[in-house]
């Protein structure tokens, strides 16, 4: 396997590491990830009336909260200086889409952190539900695009 095949959180030993990002370039970095939350007819009814509150600007503010803490969750990562985060939960057929935008200027990119918060506020979604509902299903949690960094812009 040559160097370009290896995954980058492993070293020439095959141990996980984190990445040495201090030579790469400062560039502006974003990224925007999915997830849905697949619900009931009944769920989606009771939405406006749920007693814990609007689950959708609830599932908004965690997901923007677990962008921001992303390193403390997922080993490798490293702690960014985020710029600019924007989660957004829209009611459509057959449950809540939830769409998370993450932007830096950095050595590294936010992708982990756009789906971080995608997969938060859907988790949130399903906590803010589950008395209606015990089977509810988080599914499609994606990457949609990234821009910027060495490996280029990625649109799905």
């Amino acid at each position: 396997m040559t160097k370009a095949e290896r995954l980058s959180h492993f070293d020439e030993a095959g141990e996980a590491r984190m990445v040495d990002v201090s030579g790469k370039a400062q560039t502006r970095r974003t990224a925007t990830a999915s997830a849905f939350v697949e619900l009931s007819v009944a769920v989606l009814a009771a939405l406006p009336e749920n007693p814990k509150g609007n689950p959708l600007e609830v599932a908004r503010f965690a997901g923007i909260q677990a962008a921001k803490r992303t390193a403390e969750l997922i080993p490798m990562c490293h702690p960014l200086a985020l710029s600019h985060v924007d989660v957004r939960a829209e009611i459509v057929s057959g449950g809540v889409r939830i769409e998370a935008t993450v932007a830096t200027t950095g050595p590294t990119g936010v992708e982990m952190e756009a789906l971080t918060a995608a997969s938060v506020a859907a988790l949130t979604v399903y906590d803010m539900t589950k008395a209606l509902d015990k089977g509810i299903v988080i599914r499609e949690v994606r990457l949609e695009q990234k821009t910027g960094g060495k490996s280029g812009d990625y649109t799905r």
